[in-house]
C-alpha cells in the first residue's frame, strides 16, 4: 500500500444508518469507502474490485455476514475483516475469529472504536507487505 493510494474499505450492513454514520468518519481519515446494504451486491462488487478491509454485519437477508466473510477470505485471504453485530455472543465471536476475522465489535459501538479497529487492520496490512 503506497502512501498516496487510500486503503479501500467495503462496508456491509443492512441498516443504512450504520453506513451513513461510518462512511464520512472513515473518509475524513483518508480511507476510500464503499457501502452496501445487500450482501449479494457487496460480494459481486468484491469480486470485481478487491478491498483491503471489509466491515460486515452478521445478521442480514440473503447471505449472512458469516457466509460473506467466508467468501471474502476464500477469494482474498489477505483482506482484513471486521465484524459488527447487534447479536454478539461468545459463539459468534469465536466462529468469526476461527474464520480469520481481525476484530469483532458489538453494536452499538462508538465511531472511535471502529477507527481503532480500522487502524489495527491497516497496521497488519502494512506489516504483511514488508
Amino acid at each position: 500500500m503506497s502512501q498516496n493510494i487510500p486503503v479501500r474499505i467495503l462496508l456491509l450492513d443492512d441498516e443504512p444508518i450504520v453506513s451513513k454514520r461510518l462512511k464520512p468518519a472513515l473518509e475524513r481519515k483518508g480511507y476510500y469507502v464503499e457501502t452496501f446494504t445487500n450482501s449479494l451486491d457487496a460480494i459481486s462488487r468484491f469480486r470485481q474490485q478487491p478491498f483491503e478491509i471489509v466491515v460486515t454485519d452478521l445478521k442480514m437477508e440473503g447471505i449472512d455476514g458469516m457466509e460473506f466473510l467466508t467468501e471474502v477470505k476464500k477469494m482474498r485471504p489477505e483482506t482484513e475483516v471486521i465484524v459488527i453485530t447487534g447479536f454478539a455472543t461468545m459463539d459468534t465471536a469465536k466462529e468469526s475469529f476461527r474464520k480469520g476475522v481481525l476484530d469483532f465489535l458489538a453494536k452499538p459501538f462508538k465511531i472511535g472504536e471502529m477507527q481503532d479497529a480500522i487502524a489495527k487492520a491497516v497496521k497488519r496490512i502494512q506489516e504483511n507487505q514488508d
